[in-house]
């Protein structure tokens, strides 16, 4: 009776235990987000976070504050089964519950943190070159040549495309800007640099005599903006590659700006020119659980 009745006590101390072990063990977690470089996206776009666990992506939240660290409450166990962080930018009114094309930062957790950057899901941009040249090839003035720009390399004799840029991936493409009276213009979007850019037949400066070669860039030779009426010289003005989200309806470049230079006022015109780097080629931050 008495080994009887140990086994039953022992028993009895053992379903205690595991019921408080099983009340007492959290069911949700703190995932801190701590990034650099984010600029906000406007009202039809947000950040949106996901943990990947066992291969699937698990939403962490939206958010369209850039203010950093932001704390995320979720389920414990995706927590700690999660492999992988990603970024990325969703329609602000989404019904799609997968992640978009358009991911910006990834990284991998070991032990409790990820360090994510763009360079592993965007492009790394460590190398990217670029050469212009100042030209309206799209009307028949020779008077105007420095009121456009291609980015090209004619230094051969020959035409040849003038930007070195790493192949994006899905969800972003190139865009080339000039800054006229402190406002961004674009010269259009592109994710060849060896075909002419998307706009190119509707561009809506260019003159009357085709569509200019087949590279990105732009003429502005027709209208005006930003108070400047066109033609007008570029020589002075700044020339930026951007890299942007697609589908974008912003009407200023992203954040990352692999490519950047003023034009020398003293440029000639049909002569090759060299790009500089640009102010933001890489976007990072750390993930915490």
């Amino acid at each position: 009776m008495k080994k009887v009745l140990n086994l039953a006590f022992a028993f009895a101390l053992a379903t205690i235990f595991v019921a408080c072990n099983d009340e007492n063990t959290p069911t949700v977690g703190n995932l801190t987000i701590d990034l650099t470089g984010l600029e906000e996206l406007g009202a039809d776009f947000v950040y949106e976070g996901w943990l990947i666990v066992d291969g699937n992506p698990v939403s962490t939240g939206t958010f369209t504050s850039v203010v950093f660290p932001q704390i995320f409450t979720l389920q414990n166990s995706d927590l700690q089964s999660a492999t992988k962080f990603v970024l990325s930018i969703e329609p602000t009114v989404d019904s799609d519950p997968e992640p978009s094309a358009t991911k910006i930062l990834a990284g991998d957790f070991s032990g409790n943190a990820a360090n994510v950057s763009s360079e592993t899901i965007v492009g790394n941009f460590s190398n990217s070159t670029g050469k212009y040249i100042l030209a309206t090839p799209t009307d028949m003035d020779s008077s105007n040549e420095t009121s456009g720009v291609w980015f090209l390399d004619n230094s051969s004799g020959s035409a040849v495309k003038g930007l070195d840029l790493p192949v994006l991936s899905d969800g972003w493409k190139y865009e080339g800007w000039v800054v006229l009276n402190g406002t961004p213009v674009s010269t259009g979007t592109f994710s060849n640099t060896d075909a002419a850019d998307d706009n190119a037949l509707t561009a809506p400066y260019k003159g009357i005599s085709g569509n200019g070669p087949g590279f990105p860039g732009e003429d502005y030779v027709m209208g005006s903006v930003a108070g400047i009426d066109f033609p007008t010289d570029l020589r002075g003005v700044t020339i930026v590659i951007s890299v942007e989200p697609s589908p974008d309806n912003n009407t200023a470049p992203f954040t990352l700006k692999p490519l950047a230079q003023e034009i020398p006022s003293n440029a000639i015109d049909h002569t090759t020119l060299t790009m500089s780097v640009g102010p933001k080629t890489v976007l990072s931050g750390s993930v915490s659980r």
